[in-house]
């Protein structure tokens, strides 16, 4: 018995310990737990970083104070971290629980983000032209503006300035001009919102986190209507996982005036009053025992001393931001107060930027952008567009008179408002220093940028964002002359004290749906499709009031009221857009990559039947480092090739172009029943035939990198025609109008670009990088029409209204100078000399477009370039050509240590300029009392015959001549940066992330043979009227002093 029952529990026992063994087979060991930190190479925390359990699924995230907590099965295997701009890490599993990791930057990686139309890629993706500014640089520049700091960093992009007044508009041309009468300004994308004509400086250099520009259609062609000018895409700076980051920039400086124009002394001056009138100017200057010697001891009056002064400037910059997994927020606002070299002008800018991005699920992100800008240009006009030489502040200044006369001292002559010895019914001369300190002439903007999406992501694949904004620009400007000024005192031409008040607002709607599919198919096949729909409405309003004759001085602009009306006016306008587009990315291996695009465009700026326009465009590249012959070639890191061809458009004309118009005439009427009745007559002869212009470009480029990357190349050949050009031409006679718009003629740019960075030397303490660009571009004019066979374009400047200094012609580049071929002076031998003494013009020598009879010894002289013996019309010619042969930049950077220096050189090679000044300046005109430049000493005179500057009254006809045409070529050193970063290890133990100390400078040296001012100027800029200078605002050399620092 007892047997059984132990054989039974034996049984039993055995079984358990199986079913035991069973079971322990069957549970899972216990979850292990890592811990640690991340952080950069400076020891900062870095939230947000992925981290993950090599070959698995497993990830998760560092918190907001860069620790992490990880489960994993057992303490075996690899974690992997990886953050966006650092190199990914893979790091051991060991017996360790507690991990404490370093990531190091990865400036490729940093860099290899580019943004294009509604997406991203990445530099090794692109199959088009597109050019990535280096941000780091360019926040070096102590500029107010973008525009300005871009001058010279890309190439391909060139930056003109009119002059130098502290808020002025840049203009900037992409691959040369596109159109002869249209707008040649690229489109600007700033956060997904593009804009034709973006309020300068609506955007603090500060904010900024990217600009990509878009150049080959390949790139362009997305934006459709709109892109033939190409695409500046500018992205602001957003919040980041993170606990909050304070970050504080302030810089204050001054500015002076590079260059003070030199004039005739007070003895050059009375010597050639004496020759212009000596019986006027005798008297005058000598009596008393003075003659003309006694002039050489006169210091006399600088009247640029009187208005040159040394500007300050100031910028404060505050921003906060940080985030979590799902909130990502960015606050910021600016001051920026700039003093103009000149007095009483300047600039000033408010602006606030309210940035956040919610990740509401893992499907659905929402965000909104909201940027508002106010700003101030105030100060005299330097350069009037109105048509009068003599109203602009620089005639003023050089021509004022330097010593006194009619018993007046220097200090009355300085606080006296009219020069006695001027008509200032005739010209605007007045006292340079007292009008400019009482003219009042603010433009006041302000604008308002904002923008939300929502973007859905569904069936893995699939994104879909739609996203809405609204631009809002007021801009008001006021105009106040007083009697104390050129344009308001009671002897001028003004009608005594005037003023005005001119409103303009600007309402920009937008809404862009997109639908984005983005697959990998087995890591060989990778697909990025885009469609969308966008529709966009522009809407303005302007109006104005102007007064004459206004009674109380005292009240300023607000008392114009009470003056009588010159002008009352409103003006309204509205377009819209609607657009389809859609784009297929599809690369092979990484290695062959293609992309296709479409849009269609419809526009409400044309009729019926061109309201549609459709442009497509292609392209293809090949990463030949990834072939296996290319690999054998040690040097090279990767080449790519690339080609791309495609269509853009412009549809820049005003909005109701195809209709004809009809002015009012108020002034004027007929009389009905005994009354007056205003009536309307045509003025504009509409077009229902007009449609887009189109360019056409095909681009093939390269990109090339070296020696680990330490150096990089990136070379474009482009070729655009533009062709169904909006000019406004003649028409034949019996319609009744002289001109109006149509679509003729055709435009072409070709041209060679070349980018170059290097990395000269890396190591632990010292870097030296380098980065140069240049760019060739050659413009030509293909073709026009019979009526029009040249275009031939004004200045409204002076007594040269009727001159045509421009001409347009088939086979050669717009805007050339046109005009009459300089021959020097008329010398005695060219003269027979009569019985009487007088001269008469041997016949074998041509006059001057004067009569023979009037031509004497040291007037100036033309060729006859068709030899019929004599200069008139038929002998102007192509004098010059402001289109420069290249242009580029050159920037180092060094770092040691703490220290970091930044040098850049900007340059403009062949392109020439119409130094206008001259003309009026070296006895152009002949108006007393008039100050001339210090050249026209150096005059013909019967004991001076010089060939260089023909003497007094015998400047001839009044035109334009190859003698004023000047090469504008320039080296500038346009920045210089230095700063010195404190070392974090010290700052993270009084918790300050980041502080720098920096010193900068802005326009320090240039290096030209052109005699104005300064080379990088054109007061009247336009395709058609390039290089112009006159009266212009100079250009400042700034010098800063500033600190960054990141709490």
């Amino acid at each position: 018995m007892k047997f059984y029952v132990v054989l039974i529990c034996a049984v039993l026992g055995f079984k358990n310990a199986n079913a035991l063994k069973h079971l322990k087979a069957n549970v899972a060991p216990a979850p292990v737990y890592v811990t640690g930190t991340v952080t950069d190479d400076q020891g900062e925390i870095l939230p947000g970083v992925n981290v993950r359990l090599k070959g698995t699924n497993s990830t998760t995230q560092t918190n907001s104070d860069g620790t992490f907590k990880f489960s994993i099965p057992e303490l075996k295997g690899t974690l992997v971290f990886s953050y966006t701009g650092f190199a990914t890490k893979e790091v051991a599993i060991t017996a360790a629980t507690v991990y404490r990791v370093k990531l190091v930057k990865d400036l490729k990686v940093l860099e290899e983000i580019v943004v294009i139309g509604y997406g991203t890629s990445t530099k090794r993706d692109l199959t088009g032209a597109v050019s990535q500014v280096s941000m780091e640089d360019l926040q070096k520049a102590p500029v107010a503006s973008l525009e300005d700091a871009l001058a010279g960093r890309v190439a391909g992009v060139q930056v003109t300035a009119s002059d130098g007044q502290p808020g002025a508009p840049m203009q900037i041309s992409i691959r040369g001009n596109n159109s002869i009468t249209q707008s040649n300004s690229p489109l600007y994308v700033i956060d997904g919102f593009p804009i034709e004509d973006p309020t300068n400086n609506i955007i603090n250099p500060a904010e900024v986190e990217s600009i990509d520009i878009l150049k080959d259609a390949s790139a362009t062609a997305i934006y459709g209507a709109r892109g033939a000018n190409g695409v500046i895409i500018i992205t602001t700076k957003k919040g980041k996982i993170g606990d909050p980051t304070i970050s504080y920039q302030n810089y204050f400086g001054f500015q002076q005036n590079l260059k003070q124009q030199e004039l005739l002394s007070p003895y050059e001056f009375v010597k050639y009053q004496l020759e212009f009138n000596s019986t006027v100017y005798t008297p005058i200057y000598l009596k008393d025992g003075r003659d003309l010697e006694y002039y050489r001891g006169v210091q006399g009056i600088n009247w640029q001393d009187k208005i040159f002064r040394t500007a300050p400037m100031q910028n404060h910059f505050l921003s906060i931001n940080g985030g979590t997994d799902k909130t990502r927020y960015s606050i910021s606002g600016s001051v920026l107060n700039q003093d103009g070299i000149i007095v009483n002008s300047g600039f000033n800018r408010y602006q606030g930027r309210v940035i956040l991005d919610q990740t509401i699920n893992p499907k659905l992100k929402v965000g909104i952008n909201l940027n508002y800008s106010s700003t101030k240009t105030y100060g005299t006009i330097a350069t009037e567009q109105n048509g009068s030489a003599t109203a602009s502040l620089m005639y003023s200044v050089w021509g004022y008179r330097p010593i006194t006369g009619d018993g007046l001292t220097d200090e009355q002559l300085v606080d006296q408002p009219f020069d006695p010895d001027v008509n200032p019914t005739a010209e605007y001369r007045i006292n340079p220093a007292i009008s400019t300190r009482n003219e009042y002439n603010p433009s006041f903007v302000n604008a308002i940028l904002a923008n939300g999406y929502a973007e859905y992501k569904f069936m893995k694949y699939f994104t879909f964002r739609a996203s809405g904004g609204v631009t809002k620009r007021d801009t008001r400007k006021e105009i106040f002359n007083n009697s104390n000024t050129r344009s308001g005192n009671p002897l001028s031409s003004s009608n005594g004290i005037n003023g005005s008040v001119i409103n303009y607002d600007v309402n920009n709607y937008l809404n862009e749906n997109t639908l984005n599919f983005k697959r990998n198919i087995n890591k060989v096949h990778n697909i990025n499709a885009l469609a969308g729909f966008t529709l966009q409405q522009i809407s303005s309003f302007s109006s104005g009031f102007a007064a004459t004759q206004v009674p109380n001085e005292s009240l300023g602009i607000s008392g114009i009221e009470e003056g009588i009306p010159s002008r009352v006016y409103s003006t309204s306008s509205k377009s819209a857009l609607m657009s389809f587009l859609t784009r297929l990315n599809y690369s092979y291996k990484s290695r062959y990559l293609f992309t296709a695009s479409f849009r269609a465009d419809g526009s409400s700026k044309f009729a019926t039947g061109n309201k549609w326009a459709y442009f497509p465009s292609g392209s293809f590249a090949w990463v030949m480092s990834d072939e296996s012959f290319m690999k054998k070639i040690k040097p090279v890191s990767s080449a790519k090739i690339r080609a791309s061809y495609g269509l853009t458009g412009n549809n820049r004309v005003t909005d109701f172009a195809y209709l004809s118009s009809y002015q009012i005439i108020s002034n004027s009427g007929y009389n009905f029943n005994n009354g007056p009745l205003n009536g309307s007559i045509p003025n504009l002869l509409g077009n229902k035939n007009l449609k887009w212009e189109t360019t056409a470009q095909a681009d093939i480029g390269v990109d090339v990198s070296l020696f680990k990357n330490r150096i990089s190349v990136t070379a474009d050949y482009y070729d655009k025609r533009t062709y169904d050009l909006l000019i406004n031409s003649s028409l034949a006679p019996s319609q009744g109008f002289l001109n109006g718009v149509r679509n003729i003629g055709k435009v072409g740019n070709k041209g060679f670009e070349f980018t170059l960075n290097t990395i000269n030397v890396k190591n632990k303490n010292f870097s030296w990088n380098s980065s140069f660009n240049i760019s060739f571009n050659r413009n030509k004019v293909l073709e026009l029409t019979e009526e029009d066979p040249s275009i031939l374009s004004r200045i409204n400047w002076g007594n040269f209204n009727n001159a045509y200094p421009y001409i347009a012609i088939p086979g050669r580049p717009i805007g050339q100078f046109y005009g009459y071929v300089w021959d020097g002076v008329y010398q005695y031998s060219d003269f027979n000399q009569l019985a009487n003494g007088s001269y008469v013009l041997k016949d074998n020598v041509p006059n001057n477009g004067q009569s023979r009879a009037t031509v004497q010894p040291g007037f100036i002289k033309y060729k006859d370039i068709n030899g019929d013996g004599q200069v008139n019309g038929y002998d102007q010619t192509i004098i010059g050509d402001p289109n420069p042969i290249h242009t580029g930049g050159f920037s180092n950077n060094f770092n040691y240590k703490g220290f970091d220096l930044n040098i850049f050189l900007q340059w403009s090679y062949g392109g020439e300029l119409l130094n206008a000044n001259r003309i009026e300046f070296e006895g152009g005109e002949n108006r007393n009392s008039l100050n001339m430049f210090a050249s026209y000493a150096n005059r013909w005179t019967p004991e001076n015959q010089t060939n260089e500057l023909y003497k007094v009254y015998g400047q001839g006809p009044l035109v334009y001549s190859s003698r004023t045409i000047e090469d504008g070529s320039y080296l500038r050193l346009k920045t210089v940066s230095l700063g010195y970063s404190l070392n974090p290890s010290l700052l993270k133990k009084i918790k300050i992330k980041n502080f720098r100390v920096y010193a900068s400078g802005q326009n320090l040296l240039t290096w030209t043979n052109y005699s104005g001012l300064d080379p990088e100027v054109s007061t009247y800029a336009s395709a058609l009227t390039p290089g112009f200078d006159w009266s212009a605002y100079p250009k400042a050399r700034t010098i800063i002093f500033g600190i960054n620092l990141t709490l």
